[in-house]
């Protein structure tokens, strides 16, 4: 993909899937900025990405709308304007679903699903600002649709975060500015091995997964790159889902010994 000229805002950029889509488009051309709550760690993944010319980085709570206003912000006021919005920040919680206390449903609705409609908003109106077009990618999930209570808050999340990407495509449309959504299966991150997948239940999550494998945040990031390019001009308000056919699939297929 080309991203020459263009300029893209990350969050939850400091690691895995977001610092993988931070990567493809420099690759690709475009100069980034890279946000995370941890700004220690955006701020070094930032560095060795590459100069100040190229990416910056921006400490944000998505949770905050002044903290995404800003950042949107911070963004024109280093590369004059924003082409492509990637809401990628997200935590989840593995519980039960009688366990879930009001706090623990406030946390992780407030940095997943208002984070993305806070960027979803901030991006767009500075998209119209600009003379409209641009794209903004919200980074869904399988969860989306399947139920699984041990992440319930999660799976909610996600739901939701499909409706925003919808309503915001129709809404958007009259300034050309694209919306669409990414949604992976189990991707091999820092989120899966702390704690999201047991090792227990590895093999059963590759028994419905019919390409055997987990995917990488790179695949992820490719998905990202081509949504956000002029090849997926006629793609808006739906969301793409790199899962190794786990979504289609209503039967489990054998699973090679790990070794």
């Amino acid at each position: 993909m080309n991203h020459t000229g263009k300029i893209a805002v990350i969050t939850g950029a400091a690691r895995g899937i977001g610092r993988a889509c931070a990567e493809r488009l420099l690759a690709d051309g475009a100069k980034v900025v890279m946000a995370d709550i941890d700004e220690g760690g955006v701020k070094a993944a930032a560095a060795e990405l590459g100069t100040e010319e190229h990416v910056r980085s921006v400490r944000t709570d998505v949770s905050q709308k002044d903290q995404v206003e800003a950042l949107i912000e911070e963004a024109v006021k280093a590369f004059g304007r924003i082409d492509i919005m990637v809401n990628n920040a997200g935590i989840a919680m593995v519980q039960d679903f009688l366990e879930v206390t009001k706090a623990d449903y406030d946390k992780v609705l407030s940095v997943n699903l208002e984070g993305a409609f806070w960027g979803t908003q901030a991006a767009g109106r500075q998209m119209i600002k600009q003379g409209g077009a641009g794209v903004i990618i919200n980074m869904s999930s399988i969860n989306s649709g399947l139920a699984n209570p041990r992440v319930a808050t999660y799976a909610i999340t996600k739901g939701g975060m499909n409706q925003i990407t919808g309503t915001a495509a129709v809404a958007f449309a009259p300034h050309g500015i694209r919306v669409v959504g990414v949604g992976p299966g189990t991707i091999d991150t820092d989120m899966i091995h702390t704690g999201f997948v047991s090792d227990a239940s590895v093999k059963g999550i590759l028994s419905r997964t019919p390409l055997g494998r987990y995917g990488t945040a790179a695949e992820v990031a490719s998905v990202v790159s081509f949504l956000a390019s002029d090849d997926a001009s006629y793609i808006t308000g739906e969301t793409i889902y790199p899962d190794g056919g786990r979504r289609v699939l209503n039967y489990t297929v054998p699973v090679k010994e790990q070794g």
